[in-house]
């Protein structure tokens, strides 16, 4: 260990770079203190990407508590500090509005940002990406029911950079599918309504969007058109769940799309003249689209 610690800053900084996020998390920064120094150097702390991390769990309920959210939340601040305001990419889950708030006032040079499954991000923080982040190419706010059409205008009117947008909902139709989630059940029931006026939004304020997510929206025909009128660069469109669409409708706007190269359609089509939920249990063969959470093995 001391031919370790005798190692100039350089190269330790160099091996300590090739570790994954969890692994420099919970080994070198408890080492030493010269090597806690090095692990906040901001040269390691461009991206803070915790996607891996997540999807290597099983699902637990914990994942949806206030005291994750509060760890979530105080790993962010730590690595917006390390990182001198230089961090381009953040990708987490179930990060809270107040540490949202806090990335995107100190880094301006923020180009991804994933916050899926934030239940508690709203409009607010989203106000202080949209102004103070606009080199902003990829944003994934999905299952973030606090978020609405409003934030969707100001990263569309702030961030003509934005390339990439995933705004996927959890699939509504069913409650019965729901049994054994981990998502509690008054979050599911507070879904977003409103698909063809968020629609709308990205329609006319995302003109340069190239990838576009929005399984289990509620948009109908007319909130599709918004999209393939206002957003003429698109090459991939998931419509995955969207069940108020049907064939025609999605074949008749994809054809203005020039450039298009993959949609994924709805699988079913409900009649709107029939409830959805009434459906359901003629079309046995869709798939529930979630993710599974997981917190025992992680220490933050």
């Amino acid at each position: 260990m001391d031919d370790w610690g005798g190692l100039a800053p350089e190269i330790l900084t160099n091996i300590i770079s090739r570790l994954t996020i969890q692994e420099r998390w919970t080994g070198p920064m408890f080492v030493r203190k010269s090597w806690l120094a090095v692990c906040r150097d901001p040269y390691l702390w461009s991206s803070f990407d915790l996607e891996p991390w997540f999807e290597s769990y099983p699902e637990s309920t914990q994942w949806w508590s206030p005291d994750f959210e509060r760890k979530i939340g105080s790993m962010l601040r730590s690595v917006v500090d390390w990182s001198d305001g230089g961090l381009t990419e953040i990708r987490v889950r179930h990060c809270s509005d107040h540490a949202l708030s806090y990335a995107a006032e100190r880094c301006p040079n923020l180009e991804v940002l994933a916050v899926r499954s934030s239940p508690h991000v709203t409009d607010a923080s989203m106000a202080k990406v949209a102004f103070r982040c606009r080199s902003l190419k990829e944003l994934d706010i999905s299952y973030c029911h606090e978020i609405s059409h409003d934030a969707l205008v100001m990263i569309g009117r702030n961030c003509p950079n934005l390339t990439t947008l995933k705004r996927n909902l959890m699939d509504w139709s069913d409650s019965s599918r729901q049994i054994g989630s981990v998502v509690p059940t008054e979050y599911l029931d507070a879904c977003p309504q409103d698909g063809n006026t968020e629609a709308e939004a990205i329609g006319k304020h995302m003109m340069n969007l190239e990838r576009l997510e929005i399984r289990f929206s509620r948009l109908s025909a007319k909130g599709l058109a918004c999209v393939c009128e206002g957003c003429p660069k698109l090459e991939y469109l998931d419509l995955f769940g969207c069940v108020h669409l049907s064939s025609r409708d999605i074949a008749n706007n994809v054809s203005r799309l020039k450039g298009i190269k993959e949609v994924k359609k709805p699988d079913v089509y409900v009649p709107r003249s029939e409830p959805v939920v009434a459906q359901t249990e003629r079309y046995g063969h869709w798939r529930l689209y979630d993710e599974r959470f997981d917190i025992q093995s992680m220490r933050i």
